[in-house]
């Protein structure tokens, strides 16, 4: 076991790190058991139990006068839409605040159209506005590699030069996490020299599985005070299970599920529009019929209800 340094390069995938934690220590930060009690996403937790140690070793370093290595913790996210990426950016800032590494811990969330101008300078001015509005915080561009789409003559380039020279000048003052697909995202680090080596901290996000994906449905559904009957369990784990065997690549996870919940949801409220005086367990339970008999059928409110 070893801890993250900068300046050795980590990629999270399929490998182990370190044992999953069993227990949260009580003096762990909120933002470690918020990220905790989430389903599935195993080797980020880890890696923020790694990175939560390699912070308070640092701090007991100092007090000895040791020397510590530079932290350096800007980050690639990989992997499907709804695996989690945003939700886990956001919970870092809360991390790194509590840890005393960002002094506020906020998250400005950014696209390509945020940053890109529409004229020579433009893209250099609106994206030095994101990273002062994200100093002391995360700044987190989604679909990153958007910023490469337009070629050499494209203003993208501009925006991704202005995002190396901050990430350099002000690297103890916010951290960056770019986020998108596995393949584009790879390429992408590739296109800048030096680009993919500013981000000693590289994560996977893998698709979730078909049970991880009906837990999610569960905790979705306990919120909005629903249940689902067995039946409806069943069906809904076969349009997953579809859905997720689909040739192309296009799996949106718990995007996915909250997009087949809120159908399921309307369809119930169809069936029961006719019923005068409904029970409470009658408003709360969705039925096999509420969902879609199979993948590849619109999200339509008014579908034949089988």
């Amino acid at each position: 076991m070893g801890i993250i340094t900068p300046d050795v390069e980590r990629v999270v995938s399929q490998g182990s790190l370190i044992e999953a934690p069993q227990r949260i220590a009580p003096a762990a930060p909120l933002a470690l058991a918020e990220l905790y009690t989430m389903i599935g996403l195993k080797k980020v937790k880890e890696l923020a139990g790694e990175l939560e140690a390699f912070i308070n070793v640092q701090k007991h370093r100092e007090n000895y006068n040791l020397k510590n290595a530079p932290m350096v913790l800007h980050m690639v996210f990989k992997g499907n839409p709804g695996t989690g990426k945003t939700t886990v950016a956001r919970l870092f800032g809360k991390l790194f605040n509590s840890l005393q590494v960002l002094p506020k811990g906020h998250i400005i969330e950014v696209e390509r159209a945020d940053l890109v101008g529409e004229y020579i300078g433009h893209t250099a001015q609106k994206t030095r506005e994101k990273i002062n509005k994200a100093m002391g915080g995360v700044l987190f561009i989604d679909e990153a590699y958007s910023l490469a789409r337009g070629g050499e003559k494209d203003f993208g380039k501009e925006a991704v030069d202005t995002l190396v020279k901050a990430m350099e000048d002000y690297k103890n003052e916010f951290i960056l996490i770019l986020a998108g697909y596995t393949a584009p995202m790879d390429e992408f680090l590739r296109l800048n020299p030096g680009l993919k080596s500013r981000f000693p901290i590289q994560i996977h996000f893998p698709d979730y599985s078909v049970q991880e994906l009906l837990d999610i449905a569960g905790l979705m559904l306990e919120e909005r005070q629903y249940r689902m009957t067995n039946r409806a369990l069943n069906k809904l784990a076969e349009i997953i299970d579809q859905y997720s065997n689909m040739p192309y690549n296009d799996f949106s996870n718990a995007r996915l599920v909250r997009n087949l919940l809120e159908t399921a949801i309307r369809r119930h409220a169809v069936r029961l529009r006719y019923v005068s005086h409904p029970t409470r367990d009658q408003l709360q339970t969705l039925e096999s019929c509420d969902f879609l008999s199979s993948a590849g059928n619109e999200y339509s409110l008014y579908g034949n209800l089988r």
